[in-house]
């Protein structure tokens, strides 16, 4: 089923209450559609509501300052159902409504690879969370990406583990998806840039595991003396941060985005404190992102992360680009993102490639008893 805004609003969570935000668009007749593949039901159900926060603030922001073109901008929502199936079958009835200018695909690397080939054949641009660098390095010139990707976050937490804390011999865990592959990877190269650095532990994982044991058994009984980690599900890395502290393992710790996400704080609670992670979206880390981090917590009463921030700037570059083109061709809409530079986001500060990257860089952040600090910016000259 299709959610309406006014669905969404209704329907969204206790708590949170969006202030019909988006009526405004059925009132003004005919609008510009763009479509969104979020997990409404699954596992990632609570960071598909922050997703969704995160791109109807971005709306509202477009339509209070007069719309796109002369119109209102609406958001016309497909739960993905946190599952490869589902997200197809979601962008599938997405793509089926000729009048759905643009699409807002996933942050999950693995779902955005089982759309991939849909993509091609609809022709319109799908903006992305994903990180796996492969997905804009594979022929498909309708994919943007509004995250960097881990060929930086790889290079940044080794960096970070042994220039800043001075270890050396890594453990690292990792899911056994797209996302966490590349991202095992992408660490395993940074790593190998460094004097000294070894991996003496490479461990995967299958998502939604309850039990996470023998991974932290691994970890104890490597010899590791730091610990990195890319975790594709929130509740997972709640599940292993637990079961990690309660076996005693206690090495400094540096994750993937997943590691500061909202939903993975509540459920490891004191367990990822004085952990350390690497951030697309850090609240302090500038102008844009305090303002991105005000208006959230205004509608969201909870702290942001990069699960809304994504969308957030999603939305914002897709209407300039829309503008800027004049009119909401595919192709036009296209050459227009891939003409925007130095727009400063909530995520940061977005130069596109070639590629359809637009950003490339990430900060690096510590977590202070639950409170994520931010520590400093690291762009990439690569």
């Amino acid at each position: 089923m299709t959610l309406s805004r006014r669905h969404f609003s209704t329907g969204l969570t206790a708590g949170i209450a969006l202030p019909a935000l988006f009526d405004r668009a059925n009132a003004q007749g005919a609008t510009i559609k763009i479509g969104m593949c979020a997990p409404v039901t699954g596992p990632a159900a609570e960071s598909g509501r922050y997703a969704q926060i995160g791109a109807k603030i971005a709306i509202d922001a477009v339509n209070k300052a007069g719309g796109v073109l002369g119109k209102q901008v609406e958001l016309i929502v497909e739960d993905d159902q946190t599952t490869n199936p589902g997200i197809v079958l979601a962008f599938s009835k997405l793509a089926s409504q000729p009048d759905i200018v643009a699409f807002l695909g996933s942050i999950r690397s693995t779902q955005v690879h089982a759309i991939a080939p849909d993509v091609l054949k609809v022709g319109k641009p799908v903006l992305i969370g994903g990180t796996d660098p492969a997905l804009t390095h594979m022929g498909n010139p309708w994919i943007f990406r509004f995250r960097p990707n881990d060929l930086y976050s790889g290079s940044v937490i080794a960096e970070y583990g042994v220039k800043t804390l001075g270890k050396k011999k890594w453990a690292i865990v990792h899911s056994t998806d797209a996302f966490g592959t590349a991202g095992g990877k992408a660490l395993t190269a940074g790593l190998a840039k460094l004097n000294g650095a070894s991996v003496v532990l490479d461990q995967g994982y299958s998502n939604q595991s309850q039990d996470f044991t023998p991974v932290v058994l691994a970890i104890k009984q490597s010899g590791a003396d730091i610990l990195g980690s890319y975790f594709t599900f929130e509740n997972d890395l709640g599940i292993f941060a637990r079961q990690l502290r309660q076996l005693g393992v206690t090495i400094p710790y540096v994750g993937s985005p997943s590691i500061v996400a909202v939903t993975a704080l509540k459920l490891a609670g004191p367990a990822l404190h004085g952990t350390f992670g690497v951030a697309d979206y850090a609240e302090e880390s500038s102008d844009a992102a305090r303002a991105f981090g005000k208006a959230y917590r205004e509608v969201a009463k909870v702290a942001p992360d990069n699960l809304a921030a994504w969308t957030y700037d999603a939305i914002t570059v897709l209407c300039m680009a829309i503008k800027k083109a004049g009119k909401t061709d595919p192709a036009a809409i296209r050459e227009a993102i891939l003409s925007i530079r130095k727009h400063a986001g909530a995520e940061g500060e977005y130069n596109f490639d070639a590629n359809g990257d637009g950003l490339h860089g990430y900060n690096i952040v510590r977590n202070e008893k639950g409170i994520i600090v931010f520590d400093k910016h690291v762009e990439s000259s690569s």
